[in-house]
């Protein structure tokens, strides 16, 4: 049974910077693409960033280019998403996922199988 636990959540003030960690079990972890979504409050969710089995490719979402960051360490079967000068629109709970057989990157939120119980993040103005 995959599981997948995020932490790192928390408060920060408008500029800040916060990184979040999730750590997954169950099978092997390196064999797939690990993605990052978020649900701000009265929102859908949506795609944050996403990055292949190998850490070769990754995806982001427009509104994070430039400011956020996924990465992987296969060996500790985390992945982080490091998230630099926040703004009070990243307010969100973010979750890590990862699809049942897919190592490509993919965007698309029904691609994604599995999902952890979420890290919120609120960003103070």
């Amino acid at each position: 049974q995959v599981q997948l636990v995020e932490s790192g959540g928390g408060l920060v003030q408008t500029g800040g910077s916060l990184t979040l960690s999730c750590v997954a079990s169950g099978r092997i972890f390196s064999d797939y693409t690990m993605g990052w979504f978020r649900q701000a409050p009265g929102k859908e969710r949506e795609f944050v960033a996403a990055i292949s089995w190998n850490g070769g490719n990754t995806e982001y979402a427009q509104s994070v280019k430039g400011r956020f960051t996924i990465s992987r360490d296969n060996a500790q079967n985390t992945v982080y998403l490091q998230m630099n000068s926040l703004k009070p629109d990243d307010t969100a709970v973010y979750y890590c996922a990862t699809p049942k057989y897919i190592a490509h990157i993919t965007t698309l939120e029904s691609e994604y199988d599995y999902w952890g119980q979420g890290a919120r993040v609120t960003v103070s103005s």
